[in-house]
């Protein structure tokens, strides 16, 4: 996507159109300077983005580092990338909404304010104008006067993905979002990183996936160099709509860009990984991480060593920086800064950054300041190319509202469990961790959080929860130890064998056989076992991740090698998936929380 080329639709600075109503305390819009509205303040100076060919002005970023590498200096060409054929451009975008000269009524917010309701805090101000913050996705857009509002609608780019993903996100149900990072080094400044003539690939990807009842969420980094299969995909071109055909073996990033495939063939290739489909995409270029990064006023990162990195030109001491623009673009590339300079770091990396925007974005800092708000506004619509399910900035605002209902503490960020190419003398690109990847998918399509989700109870519960918990403390026989018949009472056809497999696989319980049907279906999973057996049944529990609830201690002790039994219920969700609390993903995904600041090593 080309950032830099959006022009502003009929030259209008929004900071010169809101004002500050002494008699009413609220920003309202100025349409006509003549109208006689009370003198006031200008509510924000947010100034535009840079125009074509003017790179933006990052200075050295707000940290104590500075970026290197100013104008006039020919950079090292990035080592990074396997060498990508060229062929055709990614597909532009396709549509840009005109919007210059439409009009609409004045909004509701505008006005003075009827009554003597309660006084909202500075927090809710910004908020009720805003029409909601998308804080993981970038988007914060003025829901308020119809210039403003038509002219960030002008700024969007669309692509039509020609069927692909579900058709939109909807209200009570999870949603999934994936996110693209392209490598096209189009932007002002951009064209001298590396490969200057790349066509664009999947270089950074992250699948947004928001729980059902907006309580948590899960970014699933998925790496570029992934060997996996492209399936078919249609496209749709000025000639009309074509199919690409599919390729196997192929790194994940080409699926965008390479043969003309567009982001809906990213979609599909994510949906066919990972069995969740995909309501919508974002994509976004190297100017949006410096644009963005300078909107929100910098970024907030830490490194316990002092780096300089020629590659990607960043140049930091240790400690804590905030930074922004062109050292904000040098942290999220560097690769060989940090850890064992492979892609995989770089994505921890990036993990990190956008982790602290997040938590920056949802600050009061940002939400209150009107200048962050229009800033942002101008940077995001301007920065990420949708698809036209959400390319205006109404959609935008719903989706906003919805994802910014989750936690920062609830967001969690992983990286999906990738093994070296076995097939490769030299380490290039990777394979999937099937037994570690199945496992996640399957939390993920059951919408299984990945966090710890505390949840009101009342006293009652609370003391049965109690007494449930008891019944889990104590030692833990070894796995090898355990023995355990395994019936299917209500999980779905092949659940008592899924079981089986992982538990002798993964879990080391060798002692333990698959009986098939129960007699009766149950609706919850449960463990029987004798007096004598505890201990293997706490064990057993820990790696199901049943509740004490689900634990039915007997009153005779076993005789002999007699087997406990484990009746998977309704509420089974797949092997290795808890049956209810936070998932417990074994410790080789990489992983970072969203509220918590992690220092690059």
């Amino acid at each position: 996507m080309d950032a830099h080329s959006r022009g502003q639709a009929d030259e209008i600075d929004p900071a010169d159109q809101w004002v500050l109503n002494p008699d009413t305390g609220n920003y309202e819009l100025r349409l006509d300077r003549s109208a006689g509205q009370p003198p006031a303040p200008r509510a924000a100076t947010g100034s535009r983005t840079d125009g074509p060919g003017t790179a933006p002005d990052t200075g050295t970023g707000k940290g104590s580092g500075s970026a290197t590498g100013g104008s006039g200096t020919e950079p090292d060409p990035d080592p990074d990338r396997e060498p990508q054929a060229r062929r055709a451009d990614v597909p532009g975008q396709r549509s840009r909404r005109a919007g210059k000269n439409q009009t609409a009524p004045p909004p509701a917010a505008a006005g003075r304010r009827k009554g003597k309701g309660k006084k909202k805090t500075g927090k809710k101000k910004a908020l009720l104008w805003t029409g909601g913050v998308l804080a993981f996705v970038l988007v914060g857009a003025s829901a308020g006067g119809y210039l403003y509002y038509e002219h960030l609608n002008s700024n969007i780019a669309t692509i039509d993905v020609a069927g692909a993903g579900t058709g939109g996100f909807k209200k009570g149900q999870p949603v999934n979002i994936l996110l693209i990072g392209t490598d096209k080094r189009t932007g002002a400044g951009n064209e001298g990183y590396g490969d200057a003539g790349s066509i664009g690939h999947a270089d950074t990807n992250l699948l947004f996936h928001v729980s059902k009842d907006r309580t948590n969420a899960t970014v699933l980094s998925i790496p570029r160099d992934l060997i996996t299969n492209i399936p078919d995909c249609e496209t749709k071109t000025e000639e009309g709509t074509k199919v690409i055909p599919g390729s196997s073996d192929q790194r994940f990033n080409n699926s965008l860009g390479q043969d003309e495939r567009d982001p809906g063939c990213t979609m599909r290739t994510t949906t066919e990984l990972t069995g969740l489909e995909i309501d919508h995409f974002m994509m976004a270029d190297f100017n949006a991480v410096k644009t963005l990064s300078t909107a929100v006023g910098g970024v907030e990162v830490c490194v316990d060593k002092d780096v300089d990195d020629k590659k990607s030109r960043l140049k930091l001491t240790k400690g804590t920086h905030r930074i922004e623009g062109e050292q904000a673009l040098a942290f999220v590339r560097t690769r060989h800064a940090f850890g064992n300079e492979s892609d995989l770091t770089r994505i921890q990396t990036q993990q990190q950054f956008l982790s602290s925007m997040i938590r920056q974005m949802k600050s009061g800092d940002t939400l209150t300041s009107p200048t962050k708000l229009f800033k942002l506004a101008e940077a995001a619509t301007k920065a990420l190319t949708v698809d036209t399910g959400i390319g205006s900035i109404e959609k935008l605002s719903e989706l906003a509202k919805e994802l910014a209902k989750v936690p920062a503490k609830n967001i969690t960020f992983m990286t999906l469990p990738v093994l070296d190419n076995p097939a490769e003398a030299v380490r290039a690109t990777v394979v999937l961790n099937e037994a570690e990847a199945k496992k996640l998918f399957t939390m993920m399509q059951n919408d299984v959080s990945l966090t710890e989700v505390k949840e009101k109870e009342s006293a009652a519960k609370s003391a049965a929860k109690k007494k449930q918990a008891a019944l889990l403390k104590g030692t833990k026989a070894a796995p090898g130890d355990v023995r355990v018949d395994v019936y299917n009472g209500g999980g779905p056809q092949g659940s008592a064998q899924e079981t089986l497999n992982w538990l002798q696989n993964s879990e080391g319980v060798l002692k333990s056989s698959n009986k098939g049907n129960a007699d009766t279906e149950v609706k919850k999973t449960q463990l029987e076992y004798a007096p004598n057996q505890a201990d293997q049944a706490r064990a057993l529990a820990e790696m199901l991740g049943l509740p004490g609830s689900g634990m039915k201690p007997g009153t005779e002790d076993a005789v002999g090698l007699e087997a406990m039994t484990l009746t998977l219920g309704k509420d089974f969700k797949g092997a290795g998936v808890p049956i209810t609390g936070a998932a417990k993903v074994s410790d080789v995904v990489q992983r970072v929380k969203a509220d918590k600041q992690v220092c690059a090593k």
